[in-house]
């Protein structure tokens, strides 16, 4: 068959991507692309928010191509727009299945199907959509059929909803291909706005904390799947030889609890003669100074650890099982070691006060990493937090594309959205317009980037918040 596989036309300003002018490789598409062609069908990509796609020119550049089955991917807030180009190519396109998937459709399932899906593919997507493109190649949209293909949802000829028994998660991520990057725009992609030569790479899947506000658990399931060392390694190697990668950018939540793993993959590395760097995601309980200095001596720039709050009865609350003492202490090490370092900070729990979500902003000041990227509590579909928003009649904004984690769309107990909307961004002015701030970026040669993205990104968010 012939796929055509996308990510929504006309989302490429959403703060996901618009902020720090990044771009990365939609990489769950690519997989799925790579396990579709092992198995003889054609397909194409369609990155749309890195080629800066509209509705009309992606509408355009479908009939072009002819394909037998439509698939799009959305995370939470490309929703609207992923239902709009539905309703689109059902006018154009008539009799080409449109099938839905990603984590958004996985939980909302019965929206997906009402504003147009013929297929839901739900939860970890490659060998579901290989088994529903071959159904469909042989049988068309055949009810009886689809109802033996495991992960989906899709509604019969009476207009009931079917919901197949969930697939089993892939247990050997190593049996998968490498994502299709050659059907990718590879020299597209961007950080600051310029164009960086990186090798995004997924090494694990899945995560055992649960934490109530994040997807991964949920997804990708409680328990971590790691690719092999070698596996990542060659494919990093495929990924320098070909399009030239200077640096490794791990997509994973966590990386670095695999010492095993991260030994075993820079050793790899280095017997290439791989002379790359990396950034990844860290937990402050899995690494100890001595850990952290070997990871800063093989190349590491950058470790991105989720902080969250200065209050331990917060962390204690969301699942996290972290303790701030640990926080303070790694954060210790990594200034002893002038080493890089981001930290993330949730703001809006519902039980918190205005004074709490100031006590985080100031704790963040004091630790002072690298880098502080303060977000709003988010409810996303699939989390118990989702759940527990609806329950308590806490959600105050039920328009998709605001679900960015930049503007509110929640109240608590004791906060409103539009509080919870100011102090978002009096933690940015209060973090990042400071002396010592400004003057370490200055020395460090990152200070006109900084100041540029920092500069329109809160008259954005001023902006935008009190005029939705």
């Amino acid at each position: 068959m012939r796929v055509l596989l996308a990510l929504p036309p006309d989302i490429h300003n959403l703060e996901v991507y618009r902020i720090a002018g990044m771009n990365a490789p939609p990489l769950g598409l690519a997989w799925i692309a790579a396990v579709l062609e092992q198995h003889g069908h054609k397909v194409k990509i369609i990155d749309a928010p890195t080629l800066k796609v509209t509705l009309k020119n992606f509408i355009t550049e479908v009939k072009s191509w002819s394909p037998d089955l439509i698939g799009i991917s959305m995370q939470t807030p490309m929703a609207p727009k992923g239902y709009r180009a539905i309703l689109e190519l059902k006018r154009e396109v008539q009799d080409v299945p449109i099938v839905v998937g990603g984590t958004h459709p996985t939980y909302m399932y019965e929206e997906a199907l009402n504003n147009g899906a013929d297929v839901v593919v739900r939860g970890e997507g490659e060998y579901t959509a290989l088994e529903l493109v071959n159904t469909l190649e042989a049988k068309g949209l055949d009810y009886s059929a689809l109802k033996k293909v495991d992960g989906i949802a899709f509604r019969d000829r009476d207009g009931e909803i079917v919901v197949t028994k969930p697939r089993p998660l892939i247990h050997d991520l190593n049996e998968l291909p490498f994502p299709a990057h050659h059907l990718l725009p590879m020299d597209k992609y961007t950080v600051f706005n310029k164009s960086v030569r990186v090798a995004h790479i997924m090494a694990s899947r899945g995560c055992p904390y649960g934490c109530t506000y994040c997807i991964t658990s949920y997804y990708w399931g409680r328990k971590i799947r790691f690719r092999s060392a070698e596996n990542v390694v060659h494919e990093i190697e495929h990924l320098v030889e070909k399009y030239g990668a200077k640096q490794v950018a791990f997509t994973d939540d966590e990386l670095v609890v695999n010492r095993k793993f991260m030994y075993d993959m820079i050793k790899g590395l280095k017997e290439r003669g791989l002379d790359l760097t990396f950034a990844c995601g860290a937990r402050v309980d899995h690494v100890d100074r001595e850990y952290l200095k070997f990871l800063y001596d093989s190349g590491c720039t950058a470790l991105y650890f989720g902080v969250e709050s200065a209050s331990q009865t917060t962390i204690d609350k969301i699942g996290k099982k972290i303790s701030l003492e640990q926080v303070r202490k790694v954060f210790r090490w990594i200034k002893e070691l002038k080493g890089f370092a981001a930290g993330s900070f949730i703001l809006g729990f519902p039980w918190e006060t205005v004074e709490d979500m100031r006590n985080t902003v100031e704790f963040a000041v004091r630790l002072d990493p690298s880098y502080a990227q303060f977000t709003v509590l988010t409810p996303f579909p699939g989390t118990p937090l989702f759940e527990s928003a609806v329950k308590n009649n806490l959600i105050v904004d039920w328009n998709w594309e605001h679900y960015t984690t930049i503007k509110p769309v929640i109240r608590g107990f004791h906060f409103t959205a539009e509080q919870l909307g100011r102090m978002l961004l009096y933690a940015y002015r209060k973090f990042y317009m400071r002396f010592s701030f400004l003057w370490r970026e200055l020395r460090a040669g990152r200070l006109v980037d900084v100041i540029s993205i920092l500069a329109r990104e809160i008259g954005r968010m001023f902006s935008e918040f009190f005029t939705k």
